[in-house]
């Protein structure tokens, strides 16, 4: 199991090229975390929610997902309350403080999941959430050693030394960890490496001789990392902006965004300048498409995007001759309106949406989640995709639909087809329609594999693993 001594230390990316590793070895390996906090969820291929992590962990191991891989998923919805998944179903929700009551009774569910995934496997990656010392919330954990020790299960612990203070994090940790949990702790891996190794030589000593603990390892950091989805919205913080670009695509960060890797297809390609635009900022005017992103909270995020005057700058951009694409959330925000009459959303049971589709949206205590092939009724092609969301829309718009599933239409197109929405989660990962899509706003050219792409990453991960990975460390060191 790697633990972090924090948050965004790097255990999703160790983890996925670990598993990576192992199955390049030959060994029949599966990813588990017991407690996910994230609205990057993806869709299990049997069925339900799991986070954005475990997919790709999965995909690392060549093995479908399951939702026993990611048997807690937490999907915040307010600043004090999440909605609770259970091994891929809507469970209940709780606010932060009810929640720590709530932990134990999702452990029998955790140790079931974990028996599910271990009978599979020669090897599970387990991945802790957050950090084992917040011994403040020890009580109830499911996440970190409260699992560990339950499920007897041997802990690496992640230090990320590019934010600082590796030392005292470790050191730290030993410190004030109880000793059965201590005790679960095999050794450590320094994260995020940069420079010579051999400066830190003396600072390695120091953890030893202050925890007793072993170093497994000094990993460097991993600009292969960049290139495989991100679940944590930190992210979103880190995005890099390019210029000289053939088409702009702007992408408003809300409050409550969901599902955001379905960007990562677009930031990959060479002609195309994503720009996450933060609060605070306006919409680029020279943009020639702006997305509107998957939102856990619709009715919130609508409000928070009328406070930051992105509907003015939206509207400025469509009198400009834009495009705009709405995602979800997204789609929900430009129509007519938004009700939620059971409140399933937060306090409002009703919005004005933006007005730049001719439908409405009911949200309903019904959630679809699966995954789907549909077929693109605006571009003439295949794609993949899934769906995760509450509501219902219609409208006089819906009789020009995005895509047709199974029969089934999803979505509107605006009369002029200049603004489009759909249900749809991850059609950029799609390459013929990404294609499709991006020589509509005028690019030329082929485009690249995403996901054959997402693949040469983990096996490069894998590869610089199985060179700086001590020959002692558990299952996986040099020595086989």
């Amino acid at each position: 199991m790697l633990q972090g001594t924090g948050s965004d230390v790097g255990k999703t990316v160790l983890a996925a090229g670990l598993c990576r590793l192992a199955a390049n070895r030959g060994l029949a390996v599966r990813p588990f975390k017991p407690q996910n906090m994230s609205n990057n969820a993806a869709v299990a291929e049997d069925g339900g929610e799991i986070g954005r992590a475990q997919w790709l962990q999965a995909m690392a191991c060549r093995v479908p997902s399951s939702v026993h891989m990611n048997p807690v998923l937490l999907k915040p919805q307010s600043e004090m309350g999440s909605q609770i998944i259970v091994q891929g179903r809507v469970w209940g929700q709780a606010a932060g403080r009810d929640y720590q009551s709530v932990k134990g009774r999702l452990l029998d569910a955790v140790m079931e999941s974990w028996q599910t995934v271990s009978a599979e496997a020669d090897l599970v990656i387990v991945e802790g959430a957050g950090s084992p010392a917040e011994i403040n919330l020890r009580a109830h954990d499911i996440a970190n050693m409260g699992f560990a020790t339950r499920a007897k299960v041997p802990v690496i612990l992640v230090g990320d030394i590019d934010r600082g203070g590796v030392i005292a994090s470790l050191v730290g940790t030993h410190a004030i960890l109880p000793e059965p949990d201590r005790r679960m702790i095999r050794g450590y891996l320094i994260n995020k490496f940069r420079g010579d190794v051999s400066l830190f030589d003396d600072g390695l000593a120091e953890i030893g001789n202050h925890t007793g603990w072993p170093c497994f390892g000094v990993i460097p950091w991993l600009k292969e990392a960049r290139r495989l989805p991100a679940e944590d919205s930190v992210v979103l913080d880190k995005v890099m902006r390019g210029d000289g670009a053939a088409l702009k695509i702007a992408v408003p960060i809300l409050n409550r965004i969901a599902n955001f890797d379905d960007f990562d297809p677009l930031a990959a390609e060479p002609d195309v300048d994503l720009v996450m635009v933060h609060p605070g900022e306006a919409l680029p005017a020279d943009a020639g498409l702006v997305i509107l992103p998957g939102s856990k909270s619709t009715i919130s995020d609508l409000e928070i995007f009328r406070q930051q005057g992105w509907d003015v700058d939206l509207a400025a951009h469509v009198r400009r001759g834009g495009h705009v694409l709405g995602l979800c959330g997204g789609y929900q925000m430009l129509g007519r309106s938004v009700r939620d009459p059971h409140r399933m959303e937060g306090d409002r049971d009703a919005a004005e949406g933006l007005g730049l589709l001719d439908i409405e949206t009911i949200m309903e205590p019904a959630k679809t989640v699966r995954n789907v092939e549909a077929e693109g009724l605006v571009h003439k092609v295949g794609l993949s995709g899934y769906e995760i969301h509450i509501g219902h829309t219609e409208g006089p718009d819906c009789m020009r639909p995005f895509a047709q599933i199974n029969g089934r239409p999803d979505g509107a197109v605006s009369a002029d087809g200049r603004i489009v929405g759909t249900y749809l989660h991850g059609i950029f990962a799609s390459d013929a329609f990404r294609a499709r899509y991006l020589q509509s706003l005028g690019l030329t050219g082929g485009t690249q594999s995403y996901r054959q792409d997402v693949d040469r990453a983990l096996d490069a991960i894998a590869g610089r693993l199985a060179g700086l990975i001590s020959d002692d460390f558990p299952v996986l060191g040099n020595a086989g």
